[in-house]
C-alpha cells in the first residue's frame, strides 16, 4: 500500500530526471534500456542543454524541492562514495527557500511558547531575515532591551520530511538493486544518514544545547565567539539567541576593509577544527561561510563568531585516538605507522597483508611532498587515503565522513583567507600538544582517579562473577550467537518475494490504467496512456527477480 500511495510522487522524480538526462547515472544498470527507450518522451529542460552531468544533478534537486537540495547537500560530503565532479556541483547547493508568512511564524512562537509575542517580546519583526528548508530566522528585541533572533520550524515540515524520507527510501531500494555498485554507494545507509541530520534540526532544543555546549568550550576565547541561548524562550519548535553581526568569512573585501587580519584569521580557524576535535570532541560540522562570520570590531586579533548548530560532530573515543594518531603519522610521513593504525583500530579486516596498504599509503602520498608543503592539503591527502584503504575493505563509518567533510571546508576557507598557507606547520604543534595533554600520564592518573571508586565498588562481586562464568562454561550453559548463511538466504528470498508482488501489483495498475484511459477517454490524447504504461512496464521490470551471475 506504501508503494501505491507514492506511485505519483516517484513518477514526477522518474520524469523529471530523465527531462534532466541524469539517466546516464544509470548506464551500467538493467535500468539503461528501458530509460532510453522512454528518454524521447520526455523533452530535455533547455537550461542545461551542455551542461555537466554535476551541474544538471543540481538543478534537478532544486527543482524537486527543500528536502532533496538537503539530500544533496548531505551526498556532497560523501566524497567516498561521489566522482569529484558531482560532489563540488553538490556543494553549491544553497539551503534557500521562500519564506512562509510572518503571521504563521509568530502563530508558531506562541503555541511553542504558551504566551502572546507581544508578551514575549518587546519588538518582533515578522519579515524574515533568512529562510530555509526547515526553518526560518525573525529579529526581536526582549522587554530589557537585548537583540535576539527567533528561530521557529516551517509550519507542517515533520509530515513533509516524513513522506519525503519514504520516497527517498524508495530510491534507495531501486538502487541497492540494480546499480552495480551498491555494496559500495550504500544507498540505505546514506538515506538513514538523511534522515538522521533531518531529525536532528527539526529540534531546536537540540541545537539549542549544541550552542550552550559550543559556548562553554570557548568560553573567554580570543578565537570563537558563540550567541549565547535564551532558554527561557526557547523550545523543541522554537530557538531563541543572542543576536550578532559579522562578516561572512569568505567576503574578502569585506574582511580587508574592517581590517581584519586574514592571515592570522586562517591559521585560527585551523587550530580551532583540531581543538574542536581533538581537546573537546565536539565540532561544528557545518561550517560553511554562511554560517562562520567574523567579527568586525575584532581588528588585528581576529575572531570567529560561529552560527547554526543543527549539525554537530562528535567521535567516539576509540576513533579520537585513532584519527590523531593517523594525522601525526601523516604529519611525519610515517607510512608503515599508518597502516598499523588502520588495521589496529579494525577499519580494515585481519588479513589485510600490512606490507602491500604501507605500499599503498606511500604511493599516495609520495607525489603529495613534491610540492611545497604550503601547497598540501591535508584534507585531500586524507580523503586520497580513505578512497586507496577501501580496496583493501575499509568501511567508512558516518562520523568519519563528517570528520572529513569539516575538515575539507576548514581547510578551504583557510585558503581562502590566506593563499599562502602552511597548514601542516598550523596544525602539527596543536595537535601534538593536545595528545600529550589527553594521553599523556597525568590524563591517566585523573582517569584513574575518577573511576577507582566504581572500581572499589564492583570488586567484591568479581569473584561470585567469575565463578559463576566458569560453571556456565562446565555445565554447557553459555550460548554462541552464531549468523546462519541460511537464515540469511532465507531472509533475503523473503525480500525478494515481497518485492516482486509489490511490483507486479503496482506494474499491473499502471498498465491497467493505461488500457483504461486509452479505451474510454481517447480525447485525452495518447501521451498519458504511453507514460502509464511505460512506468508500468518499467516497475514490472524492476521487481521481476535476476539470477545472479
Amino acid at each position: 500500500m506504501s508503494t501505491l500511495r507514492h506511485a505519483p510522487r516517484l513518477l514526477r522524480v522518474a520524469i523529471l530526471l530523465l527531462r534532466y538526462r541524469l539517466d546516464e547515472f544509470a548506464a551500467d544498470t538493467p535500468l539503461a534500456t528501458p530509460l532510453r527507450i522512454l528518454r524521447p518522451l520526455f523533452p530535455q529542460v533547455a537550461a542545461v542543454r551542455g551542461q555537466p552531468r554535476g551541474a544538471r544533478l543540481r538543478l534537478a534537486l532544486t527543482e524537486l524541492g527543500p528536502i532533496f537540495v538537503k539530500f544533496g547537500q548531505i551526498l556532497s560530503t560523501r566524497r567516498d562514495l561521489l566522482p569529484a565532479d558531482v560532489a563540488d556541483e553538490l556543494a553549491l547547493l544553497r539551503d534557500q527557500v521562500p519564506p512562509f508568512p510572518g503571521t504563521e511564524a509568530r502563530a508558531a512562537i506562541e503555541r511553542a511558547l504558551g504566551k502572546p509575542v507581544a508578551v514575549l517580546f518587546a519588538a518582533f519583526d515578522e519579515t524574515a531575515l533568512a529562510s530555509a528548508s526547515v526553518a526560518q530566522v525573525h529579529a526581536a528585541t526582549l522587554h530589557d532591551g537585548r537583540a535576539v533572533v527567533v528561530k521557529v520550524l516551517r509550519p507542517g515540515i515533520d509530515r513533509r520530511i516524513a513522506r519525503d524520507v519514504i520516497l527517498l527510501r524508495a530510491l534507495a531500494d531501486i538502487v541497492a538493486r540494480h546499480h552495480p555498485h551498491a555494496d559500495k554507494i550504500r544507498p540505505h545507509d546514506v538515506v538513514s544518514e538523511v534522515e538522521k541530520t533531518l531529525e536532528h534540526e527539526l529540534d531546536l532544543q537540540r541545537e539549542a544545547a549544541n550552542a550552550s555546549l559550543l559556548k562553554r568550550n570557548f568560553e573567554g576565547s580570543p578565537d570563537l565567539y558563540v550567541p549565547q541561548v535564551h532558554w527561557d524562550f526557547t523550545t523543541a519548535g522554537v530557538l531563541t539567541l543572542e543576536r550578532v553581526r559579522g562578516i561572512p568569512a569568505d567576503d574578502i573585501a569585506a574582511l580587508d576593509h574592517a581590517g581584519i587580519d586574514r592571515k592570522r584569521l586562517a591559521a585560527k580557524g585551523v587550530r580551532l577544527f583540531y581543538e574542536q576535535v581533538f581537546r573537546d570532541n565536539f565540532f561544528h560540522a557545518d561550517a560553511h561561510p554562511g554560517n562562520i562570520w567574523v567579527d568586525p570590531s575584532s581588528g588585528a586579533e581576529p575572531r570567529f563568531i560561529a552560527l547554526d548548530f543543527g549539525i554537530m560532530g562528535t567521535l567516539p573515543e576509540a576513533d579520537q585516538y585513532w584519527i590523531a594518531e593517523n594525522f601525526m603519522a601523516l604529519f611525519r610521513r610515517d607510512y608503515r605507522r599508518i597502516a598499523e593504525l588502520h588495521l589496529a583500530a579494525g577499519w580494515m579486516p585481519a588479513h589485510v597483508r600490512l606490507d602491500e596498504l604501507e605500499a599503498a599509503t606511500r604511493t599516495v602520498c609520495e607525489p603529495y611532498f613534491t610540492r611545497p608543503l604550503s601547497q598540501i592539503s591535508v584534507a585531500e591527502v586524507m580523503v586520497k587515503l580513505f578512497n586507496t584503504a577501501r580496496r583493501f575493505e575499509l568501511t567508512l563509518q558516518p562520523q568519519l565522513i563528517l570528520l572529513q567533510k569539516t575538515l575539507l571546508n576548514i581547510e578551504g576557507l583557510g585558503r581562502q583567507l590566506d593563499p599562502e598557507i602552511d597548514i601542516w606547520a598550523v596544525a602539527e604543534p596543536v595537535l601534538a600538544r593536545i595528545l600529550r595533554r589527553r594521553y599523556g600520564p597525568a590524563r591517566l592518573l585523573r582517569e584513574v582517579r575518577r573511576r577507582l571508586p566504581e572500581w572499589l565498588a564492583a570488586a567484591p562481586r568479581m569473584p561470585e562473577l567469575v565463578r559463576e562464568a566458569l560453571s556456565q562454561v562446565a555445565e554447557g550453559r553459555t550460548r554462541l550467537a552464531i549468523t546462519s548463511d541460511d537464515l540469511a538466504r532465507l531472509t533475503a528470498e523473503s525480500r525478494r518475494t515481497q518485492r516482486l508482488l509489490a511490483g507486479g501489483l503496482l506494474g499491473s495498475t499502471l498498465l491497467i490504467a493505461a488500457a483504461l484511459i486509452a479505451a474510454l477517454a481517447p480525447a485525452r490524447g495518447p501521451l498519458l496512456p504511453i507514460v502509464l504504461a511505460s512506468a508500468g512496464a518499467l516497475i514490472w521490470l524492476t521487481a521481476w527477480p535476476r539470477r545472479s551471475r
